[in-house]
């Protein structure tokens, strides 16, 4: 994430509104094609512009390690069954 927001801000600098989105989850790879629904999640859709969004998933599995986030709330991603928690990335 801290990566993704260099990049988000370095683009801005240049004057290129940029948005990112972070998701992980399980893939397989099945008659040479990577396959599974982590690759079905547009996080990057719903990220504001010059912003960074992230899935809960990505957010616990970062935990402690001194980012910081924001509630974006619950919202509906395409393909997905339910709503995710996503969660705005912090930062300067």
């Amino acid at each position: 994430m801290i990566c993704a927001r260099g990049i988000v801000n370095s683009l801005n600098a240049l004057g290129i509104r940029s948005r990112i989105g972070i998701h992980t989850g399980e893939c397989e790879v099945r008659d040479k094609q990577l396959q599974g629904i982590a690759l079905h999640t547009r996080v990057a859709a719903l990220a504001p512009a010059n912003g960074v969004l992230v899935s809960q998933t990505v957010k616990d599995l970062v935990a402690g390690s001194g980012i910081s986030f924001a509630d974006a709330g619950f919202h509906r991603l395409k393909g997905l069954p339910d709503e995710w928690r996503l969660h705005k990335v912090d930062g300067h």
